[in-house]
């Protein structure tokens, strides 16, 4: 049996397309879009953490002036917390390419409902619907304010 990605493989894209609420849910020209999507985030990401890796290798905090590598020393660590985000982000978005894989990306994890075009355009790692995204976050308040 074919996979997604088999079929998504050589899916030609026009370079203006969009997903369209009118064409079957998440069809291979739409899991191709998605796809590419994520792939060129993850690229993108990639080579932030690369440069980023090169410029600490590069340019190591030699400020003589304590006040000077303190402010160094505190970029540096914005710099590295962005970085294990990113890190943690990309995560996801190899999780998601699974999904598009297995045939399951832009499907609600706990209803099993299609997650809307806008929000998946807006976060394609999404895993929920909005609304199924919202109970999950107020549970959470709940549980936290306990």
């Amino acid at each position: 049996m074919a996979s997604v990605h088999d079929m998504t493989e050589g899916t030609e894209l026009d370079p203006a397309y969009r997903p369209d609420e009118d064409e079957p849910f998440m069809n291979s020209r739409q899991m191709a879009y998605f796809r590419n999507k994520l792939l060129r985030w993850r690229e993108e990401l990639l080579r932030e953490s690369h440069d980023t890796l090169e410029t600490l290798q590069s340019e190591p905090l030699r400020e003589p002036d304590i006040n000077d590598r303190a402010s160094s020393e505190s970029d540096w660590s914005l710099e590295l917390r962005t970085r294990d985000r990113q890190r943690k982000l990309i995560l996801k978005i190899d999780a998601a390419l699974r999904r598009i894989d297995q045939g399951e990306y832009g499907y609600c994890e706990v209803t099993g409902e299609p997650i809307s075009l806008a929000r998946l355009e807006a976060r394609p790692i999404a895993t929920m619907t909005l609304e199924a995204q919202e109970r999950h976050e107020r549970h959470e308040k709940i549980s936290r304010d306990e």
